[in-house]
């Protein structure tokens, strides 16, 4: 099969097994609230932000890291050595990831007991870790399917984890289970998850147990910039929950929980896209293929902006009947999703200067951007978290998220040397005030009949001011490298 075919074939499966897993995702979030009640969500909210906060810490930027550095092939090198080397590379980076992910998750749950937590909750931490640990151990193998053009594999495993979680928890309200049951449901899902990628990744790979000094000093020295990155980016990422947590009832966690998994679900589509284009995005910077690099870093901008748009301005007007789809209980939760979603912009922004930061080894020119975000959000949480619950924290993500994005930009664009056209942005914006309109005047209606509405309206639009085209959809087909 052809690059051009598997690069097809690879962003259709990422793209519908990113829907299919979204819906399977939402089912659960929806089953969850409603069974769960505002306070035990809160209960689950604490958990996730506590192990989630762990999780990015130990993350070290694995993800991109494999896709990078498993696609840098040595000069002179044949095809069936680079293959060796390949896979020789990858086991390093496995048995790196596992000697650093079992090490932190087996300390990690220690620490929720010198928190104020409830007792379920400390229980649900310790044996939840075990989750994370499995999500940090897949992050090798979804980069290592993005270098090879495997990413179908990621989409079937995820769709196996969501239909998992989905089915435990039906199970687990049929019985009319506890929290901590409920708890077990979900940390069987991304064991699933797991199984199936190591056992897919197993079959391409051999894999197996490798220390080689050499490797695991380049690894490192690639890693420690993202790492940093990353320990700085948990700050305000995951802090304004467990402070939350910290000066509130978890009834306010719970509320806060249900608007912040909104951003979770519609902040993973600008991921998956950058995760795509990143390896086009490395190769073409490291072989000084100035023109296509030019043309994919525009290209990624806009397909963000045409994402991110139309989420903030919908979901702002739909926001009350987004939260209904939780129970009339969560409708405290309206105000602080309305504020969060003016961060989406920045969050696809930002996912996308990060992402080429990476592609053009930059990342060390961005430490300081994450750590001055990391001092300026903390010392914000403390002071507007207090006095302004859930609605300071909201307002303290927008400021991180586009404080992230502003200087990510400036960076980019002095070490890029790339000016940006907004010629599409204006189109775009054109659209999504058009399908904005349309959704006020339908807002009351239940949120499944004004999704299709909104999109058929905002999909037109973009049609008839030549934004969405079919040579823009084959585009990246069209600009791949050839075998």
């Amino acid at each position: 099969m052809s690059i051009q075919k598997k690069i097809v074939h690879n962003a259709a499966a990422q793209v519908v097994g990113k829907i299919i897993s979204t819906i399977l995702g939402l089912v659960a979030v929806i089953m969850l609230t409603r069974y769960l009640g505002v306070e035990q969500y809160g209960w689950y909210t604490t958990v996730i932000s506590f192990l989630g906060f762990a999780g990015v810490v130990v993350d070290f930027g694995m993800l991109p890291l494999t896709s990078q550095i498993t696609s840098e092939r040595p000069d002179g090198m044949d095809e069936h050595a680079f293959k060796k080397h390949q896979h020789y590379i990858f086991n390093n980076l496995f048995s790196f990831r596992l000697v650093t992910a079992g090490i932190f998750f087996l300390v990690i749950p220690l620490l929720a007991w010198l928190f104020p937590y409830p007792l379920q909750v400390k229980i649900a931490i310790s044996f939840t870790s075990i989750a994370f640990f499995a999500i940090s151990m897949n992050l090798v193998s979804i980069g290592w399917y993005q270098t090879v053009l495997k990413t179908h594999l990621q989409a079937i495993g995820e769709i196996i984890g969501r239909l998992v979680l989905v089915a435990g928890i039906w199970i687990m309200i049929a019985f009319n289970a506890p929290f901590l049951p409920v708890m077990g449901a979900i940390t069987l899902s991304n064991v699933a998850y797991g199984v199936f990628l190591l056992y897919s990744t197993n079959k391409m790979i051999k894999i197996r147990l490798v220390y080689d000094k050499v490797i695991w000093k380049n690894i490192y020295t690639k890693m420690w910039p993202i790492a940093l990155s990353i320990m700085f980016n948990v700050v305000y990422l995951r802090g304004d929950t467990l402070i939350l947590a910290h000066y509130y009832p978890q009834t306010e966690v719970g509320l806060y929980g249900a608007a912040y998994r909104v951003i979770d679900i519609v902040s993973q589509l600008g991921m998956m896209i950058m995760g795509l284009l990143l390896p086009l995005l490395a190769t073409y910077w490291s072989k000084n293929m100035k023109e296509a690099f030019e043309h994919f870093y525009q290209q990624a901008f806009n397909v963000m902006m045409m994402m991110a748009l139309p989420v903030v301005a919908g979901g702002i007007i739909a926001s009350r009947s987004i939260i209904l789809l939780f129970s009339e209980e969560y409708l405290g939760a309206v105000a602080p999703l309305s504020i969060l979603l003016l961060c989406i912009p920045a969050v696809y922004i930002g996912a996308m200067f990060g992402h080429i930061a990476v592609a053009m080894n930059k990342q060390k020119a961005t430490i300081w951007i994450f750590g001055s975000n990391a001092i300026l959000t903390i010392i914000g949480y403390f002071y507007f978290i207090p006095r302004y619950g859930m609605q300071g924290a909201a307002w303290m993500t927008v400021f991180s998220e586009c404080y992230t994005a502003i200087f990510l930009f400036l960076v980019i664009q002095k070490h890029s040397k790339v000016k940006l056209s907004f010629q599409t942005l204006q189109h775009i914006c054109l659209s999504t005030i058009a399908m904005a309109g349309v959704i006020y005047f339908v807002q009351n209606l239940h949120i499944f009949f004004i999704l299709p509405i909104a999109a058929i309206v905002y999909i037109a639009f973009l049609y008839f001011t030549r934004v969405l085209t079919k040579e823009f959809i084959l585009d990246i087909v069209k600009k791949t490298p050839q075998e």
